[in-house]
């Protein structure tokens, strides 16, 4: 896909919200795009609020500021209520129905909930990978970048890492295919 994209990933530390934006911006240099990729961590040590811009374009990006996003993929209740005015009209926000059940608010955009906790309980066995499923979901959705480079850059990273993350690796492979798979099903039945 042509065209520039601007995502916000949220959610408490631990969730992975900051790997799913470095897993993008690794895999848009991949195919030779231009990204940014801006951190915001909250006051608390560990568990707090965590979120990241990530921008995606065919040409130069001039900030990583991000106003409005074409979507938003909140990981919980609290990243729901902070960036749901955030996306664009005519956008969409990914929700964990797992861990919110605010009621949507708007009209003027598309809401897609997934249980990403009780997902990813199935699939791996835990809930740890529910970043890579909602990223999956996302790429499948937007087309903006292709699944393969993002595996790709999984691949790599997991050279780099402890053998503890990089026996991550086949989960997190899997957890991909089933976050894109989850749209594939949408579009079909919807």
């Amino acid at each position: 896909m042509n065209g520039d994209m601007s995502v916000i990933i949220s959610g408490f530390g631990g969730q992975g919200a900051l790997f799913a934006g470095i897993l993008l911006c690794h895999a848009a240099v991949v195919e030779g795009k231009h990204t940014t990729w801006f951190p915001a961590y909250g006051a608390e040590m560990r568990g707090g609020a965590v979120n990241c811009s990530v921008n995606i374009s065919d040409s130069d990006v001039p900030s990583p500021i991000i106003d409005e996003a074409d979507a938003v993929i909140a990981l919980n209740d609290a990243s729901q209520e902070k960036f749901e005015h955030k996306v664009k009209s005519g956008g969409f926000m990914i929700i964990n129905s797992s861990l919110s059940h605010l009621k949507t608010r708007r009209t003027d955009i598309n809401y897609i909930k997934i249980p990403l906790n009780e997902l990813a309980q199935k699939l791996t066995k835990q809930p740890a990978f529910v970043n890579v499923i909602a990223l999956g979901a996302f790429l499948e959705k937007t087309k903006i970048l292709k699944i393969e480079s993002v595996k790709e850059v999984m691949k790599e990273m997991a050279k780099t890492v402890s053998a503890k993350k990089a026996a991550l690796l086949p989960n997190n492979l899997e957890s991909i295919d089933f976050g894109a798979s989850i749209i594939k099903q949408q579009m079909v039945t919807a």
